[in-house]
């Protein structure tokens, strides 16, 4: 709950299939990441503006073309970064 609004947080795309991924997998670098995004995503749902915001020169522009007008980058362990877009009244974060 963010400003008495819910959060809902959608991993998207490649994001949802690298997660899944690595839900199945039980090395020791997979599991830390996985703990890493489950961690953020708790951090997303009570502060959605955590992370930190690209400017939006340099949003890519296949995020652009399919109507992103916010970015944020957030750290993630062993230097993965996870990028996501808030969305909607509702607050919407997509995960990429």
């Amino acid at each position: 709950m963010f400003l008495e609004k819910d959060v809902r947080v959608l991993l998207k795309g490649q994001a949802q299939e690298s997660y899944l991924e690595l839900k199945r997998r039980s090395d020791k670098e997979s599991q830390i990441l996985l703990r890493s995004i489950e961690r953020i995503i708790g951090i997303l749902k009570n502060n959605p503006q955590y992370g930190d915001p690209v400017r939006k020169e340099f949003i890519p522009e296949k995020f652009k073309k399919t109507g992103i007008t916010n970015l944020y980058r957030v750290e993630l362990s062993n230097y993965w970064r996870m990028l996501y877009t808030i969305e909607g009244t509702k607050i919407e974060i997509f995960c990429f």
